[in-house]
């Protein structure tokens, strides 16, 4: 089955949460309408179904292959990276000064979502160059920017993400890459970094690594961290390419999925040290760092969002076309079988992977609207607000995406029964794809601790107790308008904000005294916290549709079957933190 971009959810997602029918009105887009950035998602969608999806099958059967230092792309790659470059596609969010459209975060994350469900080996290049390019605008020399920014926003240069090493993941504190002072303002890189993705490929001519490294009496710990630009190729004064630095992929992963991105050990000064330029400040590395991880995780939700859209398009396609026994629906004495589709138990499992999957991109968009807001209101209050509210929702938009990427892949195997079990289909791909996406970009657990250790602190509480408000305010309209068609779905939602305001409270309590608690509840809250959240942003949409639109259908199915799972989180919050601690020698695994 073939991937067409879903533009019509897309821009209603984007109507709802993001208020694209009046962004004209608010003056944070000046120059740019709504049919404007829905023509560039159009443009975007066609280019993935034509020349990346075609891509996806093949990449994930050969991979990326090193041989003798050199990463060689699955075919096609190269030259679908080729007019990815020619269309101008990477330069559409980035800055003007660079050359870049300037296009908001609005228009960026649909279209990122489009080039992950048609590829998501492919999308990572663009992603990880992108994080570059925000972290060296954000700490780099004017003289760093002049030089690299123009090719990378141009996509002629790729970049990539250097934090892990062998002993060094989540925890940063024992990374031990050194970088030594040459005295010229350079410094010579040494160490070993490991999972790094497009770390080495053919399709650009240099790529540009971020290095986390330690100075000469740095600070122990994640306070003598600091970033550097270390290119494969040296870059003259006028912008042309030198000699080759002495950094080398030593290996490339062999995966469960993401098969045609090259996932790298990268080696740095193997023959006297690689040459690299500092990022910012001595021992702030990880503080620049953070400007592309934070870019990145709405990025990664994305991903989340894309794949379950490709797994549920599969899984569609196939259920209309697969027949198998008699539906309730056709009768015992209608002639042969009826597809699988008109089953009772099947239409469930498809329901809730679009369900999950459109409750996630309405998420993921609302992050993407509030930082634009925080980025180009003019009033100092109206930034601010919009700056905590995606705070908040960034690690909802990360983790409740990609583990609905996980369980909607997972169904769509189910929805194909024994043939989703061998690869021919295609559906175990989408499965195996998804399952890197709560890892990277700091795991899922790591955002619910995120979530509740900083998030619902923020300034006292106001940007939670604020998101709650305009939550309940969407819930009471849905009770006033006293719609048929939306079933039970008023209870349901006034049910689960009051488990989640609950469990808030609770996590208020236990903070404070018992820290521990509260990391023990964090991915249940996080869980919680996005079904509250999807639920209310679908059922908004729904409001503006007429009773016959599948978007109300889908809103209903959310609540009335999804949501019920709030009230068991809650409860799971609040009394199961005492049995995850009271093992905490590890007696039940001895």
């Amino acid at each position: 089955m073939t991937y067409q971009a879903p533009i019509d959810d897309i821009v209603f997602a984007l109507e709802t949460v993001a208020g694209l029918d009046d962004i004209g009105a608010r003056g944070l887009y000046p120059g740019l309408d709504p049919e404007t950035i829905v023509a560039v998602i159009q443009e975007a969608g066609n280019f993935g179904a034509e020349v990346l999806a075609p891509l996806n099958a093949i990449g994930d059967r050969v991979g990326s292959r090193l041989f003798d230092g050199k990463v060689t792309t699955p075919p096609g790659f190269r030259e679908a990276y080729q007019a990815f470059v020619a269309g101008g596609w990477s330069t559409l969010p980035c800055s003007e000064a660079y050359g870049g459209q300037g296009l908001p975060e609005i228009a960026a994350t649909p279209v990122g979502e489009i080039w992950n469900a048609a590829n998501v080996s492919f999308g990572l290049c663009p992603l990880l160059t992108q994080g570059a390019i925000h972290a060296i605008e954000a700490g780099g020399s004017e003289a760093l920017k002049a030089k690299y920014l123009p090719k990378m926003v141009a996509g002629e240069w790729t970049g990539t993400m250097n934090l892990t090493e062998p002993h060094a993941g989540s925890d940063l504190s024992p990374l031990s890459t050194r970088a030594e002072p040459h005295g010229d303002g350079t410094y010579c890189i040494t160490g070993t970094k490991i999972f790094i993705t497009w770390g080495e490929h053919e399709m650009a001519e240099n790529i540009i690594h971020l290095v986390l490294a330690r100075l000469p009496g740095a600070p122990p710990g994640t306070r003598g961290i600091s970033l550097f630009l270390v290119p494969k190729f040296l870059v003259g004064d006028d912008g042309s390419l030198g000699d080759r630095n002495d950094v080398v992929c030593a290996g490339v992963e062999h995966k469960l999925g993401i098969m045609a991105s090259p996932t790298c050990v990268m080696k740095f000064g193997e023959k006297g040290g690689a040459i690299g330029y500092l990022v910012g400040e001595e021992n702030r590395g990880l503080a620049t760092m953070f400007v592309m991880m934070n870019a990145a995780r709405l990025g990664v939700g994305a991903q989340g969002v894309g794949v379950a859209e490709r797994a549920t398009q599969h899984a569609v396609a196939y259920a209309k076309d697969r027949r198998q026994g008699k539906s309730f629906a056709a009768g015992k004495g209608a002639a042969g079988m009826s597809p699988i589709i008109e089953h009772a138990d099947v239409r469930r499992m498809l329901l809730t992977m679009k369900a999950l999957t459109q409750a996630a991109r309405m998420i993921c968009y609302a992050t993407a609207k509030e930082l634009d807001v925080a980025h180009r209101a003019t009033d100092d209050k109206e930034r601010k607000a919009a700056r905590d509210r995606a705070a908040l929702l960034t690690p909802l938009a990360k983790a409740f995406s990609t583990d609905i990427a996980n369980e909607v892949a997972s169904l769509g195997v189910q929805v194909h029964g024994g043939m989703g079990f061998v690869e021919e289909t295609g559906a175990a791909q989408f499965l195996r794809d998804a399952r890197i996406l709560p890892i990277y970009e700091g795991t899922n657990g790591i955002q619910a601790i995120d979530l509740v250790t900083r998030k619902l602190t923020l300034d006292g509480g106001a940007p939670v107790t604020s998101f709650f408000a305009e939550l309940g305010a969407i819930i009471a309209d849905v009770r006033a308008a006293r719609r048929s068609e939306f079933g039970h779905s008023a209870e349901r939602l006034m049910e689960g904000l009051s488990a989640l305001q609950t469990a808030t409270l609770w996590m208020a309590q236990v903070l404070p005294g018992n820290s521990e608690k509260a990391l023990a509840s964090a991915t249940p809250y996080l869980r919680l916290m996005s079904l509250v959240a999807g639920a209310t942003y679908l059922a908004k949409g729904a409001l503006t549709k007429d009773a016959a639109s599948p978007h109300v259908a889908i809103a209903r199915f959310f609540a009335e079957n999804l949501l019920t799972e709030a009230r068991g989180l809650s409860d799971a919050i609040q009394y199961g933190a005492d049995a995850v601690l009271v093992d905490a020698h590890g007696a039940a695994f001895a």
